[in-house]
């Protein structure tokens, strides 16, 4: 990464010079002059975002959350969107014309969501304030002054926890709240916050293995200056925050689950579909298209069911399936050895489906703890952008026997790879993108990049049994069940019940995977659309490029091309397969006319 600094003034010189600039060449130095100082921008305002990245410049900070900062930023926003405005795209090259149009969206995106309100919501049950400590899962602890970062960010958790109250009650004035369902799942996890040993804190948890390069008193000092800090500083300010949380936040919540309830629920909710799915699909069609795909999934179900010879209707089968100790592991850790197996598995395979591979690798983590009760079978955290972080794969080990081990090929492919892993990881290494390309929040393309992939998984060899590719179909299946739900819930008025019955009666999800599953929806309304959304459009790609391109299709050429955008607006993915088909059949059709001299003419 070039420094904003740097980069403006090679542009005032460049400016000054009066010879051999063209208007053109001026337009594309300020576009990217504007890119370059919203990324520093985007990594001073959010040092945490920043942590993750790599950047290790702010390691010893929190984000400024008080609601001045928030309107300041807000400002500054609209701001970035004029002067971008200002900028003729015709003055520009085509690749230069999408990176603005995709800027553009990018900003639009944070000035909806301020106007929206949606940082008056800063926590759910699946993250924030109350498990801020997890950032340090992505830092390096080698060095004396990474702790003392560490240090400097304990020390100013009070004012973190202070100004995340703040925006709280201004929700609560302005009816901006969380649902009662997920508001409640919350009061434990500020509870496991408020220890009586300070070794026990998770915020400890760096200092209990400080490198030797380190002298040992100096270990000494700042192992004691993590526990004061735990003891007088971060335990009393969560004690703060949990007496808020309950006797303020919590009688406030909203007793219905829909964004709907909120203050202009409806519009945020369309704002969110179009957001996440990069469509102008309608709440209405979305959840006409899940039924239809549950339809189809049901009856590929069945098929597998008359297959094992399975005595009884789908509903049996279900119970079969989430009853029978066949497919349950009962050890944590035998659940664990099975993720990393099948990773390994996978991993030699992919050659044979992509002509180009990403450089970094990824590892295998449990996920953490203090929130696997209330969250999701598995997620991928990305690594960081400058190499310094490897991808990890994070699997949930809470409650074992509720793991399937026939969901084990399916989930391993879509959060490691070919899925989030692969895809994340290649796009970060388009080098010729600006910074905010390669981190571009495009959720249609990403995760149905990753639903996309577990097609490939039969293909691969890696559905072994029936079994196996029953657990695809039920991820499948559980991915339209996600249109019906969510559009029911945020559209249509369902009740949480209403959705949790229709889920369980169309995947052998087990309950606790349902029901957080549910609660997910209601605490992020509309990004669980993106996938199935984002799936269908790459199978309608690839096949019209198989009918285009007849026994010619490249199936690792095509997957190259899907993956060469890095994320991108399903509009924008169409239109380069669309040119590649172009450019190939016009290739084809060329070599035929030069091995058939003129008669390729006539015919």
């Amino acid at each position: 990464m070039v420094p904003y600094r740097t980069l403006a003034g090679c542009l005032m010189v460049a400016l000054a010079v009066p010879i051999a600039v063209s208007a053109d060449d001026q337009a594309v130095a300020a576009l990217h002059e504007i890119f370059e100082r919203d990324w520093e921008r985007s990594l001073l305002e959010d040092p945490v975002d920043a942590s993750r990245a790599g950047d290790r410049r702010y390691d010893d900070r929190w984000p400024d959350r008080s609601l001045a900062a928030y309107e300041r930023r807000h400002r500054e926003d609209l701001a970035t969107l004029t002067a971008v405005e200002r900028i003729p795209p015709a003055a520009l090259p085509p690749a230069d014309q999408l990176n603005r149009d995709l800027f553009v969206r990018m900003l639009q995106g944070r000035i909806d969501a301020y106007r929206f309100n949606q940082h008056l919501r800063p926590l759910n049950q699946r993250g924030g304030i109350q498990t801020a400590h997890q950032i340090a899962e992505s830092l390096p602890f080698r060095t004396e002054r990474d702790f003392e970062n560490w240090l400097a960010r304990m020390g100013a958790l009070d004012a973190y926890l202070e100004q995340t109250t703040e925006l709280m009650r201004a929700g609560v004035r302005s009816d901006d709240v969380l649902p009662c369902v997920i508001a409640g799942r919350i009061p434990d996890q500020i509870d496991a916050q408020t220890v009586a040993d300070p070794t026990s804190s998770p915020y400890y948890a760096p200092f209990e293995q400080m490198p030797q390069s380190i002298s040992s008193d100096r270990r000494k000092q700042l192992d004691a200056r993590a526990r004061e800090l735990i003891t007088r500083g971060i335990v009393p300010a969560y004690e703060r925050f949990d007496r808020f949380y309950v006797d303020e936040y919590l009688p406030a919540c909203h007793k219905s689950v829909g964004i709907w309830a909120g203050p202009d629920g409806e519009a945020w909710y369309r704002n969110r579909v179009a957001w996440f799915t990069t469509t102008s699909l309608t709440p209405d069609e979305i959840h006409a298209l899940g039924l239809k795909e549950v339809e189809r999934i049901r009856g590929e179900m069945l098929k597998i069911i008359e297959q094992v010879g399975f005595e009884g209707g789908l509903a049996a089968f279900f119970h079969f399936l989430r009853t029978d100790p066949r497919f349950r592991y009962q050890d944590p850790q035998a659940l664990y050895t099975a993720y990393l197996a099948m990773s390994k598995r996978v991993d030699p395979l992919l050659p044979q489906y992509f002509g180009r591979l990403p450089r970094m690798p990824y590892g295998v983590r449990p996920i953490p703890a203090e929130i696997a009760p209330d969250t999701t079978t598995a997620y991928y955290q990305q690594p960081a952008l400058d190499g310094s972080r490897a991808g990890y794969y994070y699997v949930n080990l809470y409650r074992p026997e509720e793991r399937p081990t026939y969901e084990i090929p399916v989930l391993t492919i879509h959060e490691a790879v070919p899925g989030h892993h692969l895809q994340i990881a290649l796009a970060q290494e388009l080098g010729e993108l600006p910074q905010f390309r390669r981190d571009l929040e495009a959720t249609a393309y990403v995760e149905g990049w990753a639903l996309y992939s577990e097609s490939l998984g039969e293909a691969m060899g890696l559905y072994e049994d029936p079994y196996d590719k029953f657990g695809q179909l039920t991820y499948e299946m559980w991915r339209a069940v996600r249109l019906v739900v969510d559009t029911g819930m945020h559209h249509k008025r369902w009740s949480r019940q209403q959705a949790i019955d229709y889920f369980k009666a169309n995947a052998p999800k087990t309950e606790l995977d349902i029901v957080n599953e549910i609660d997910r929806y209601i605490a992020w309304p509309g990004q669980a659309l993106a996938y199935k959304i984002g799936e269908l459009k790459i199978k309608e790609l690839r096949a019209r490029a198989t009918e285009a391109l007849g026994e010619e299709f490249d199936l690792r050429k095509f997957h190259d091309v899907v993956l060469g955008t890095g994320a991108v607006p399903l509009d924008v993915l169409e239109r380069t397969v669309e040119a590649w088909l172009e450019n190939s059949v016009a290739a084809r059709s060329t070599q035929g006319k030069t091995s058939t001299g003129g008669s390729a003419a006539i015919r």
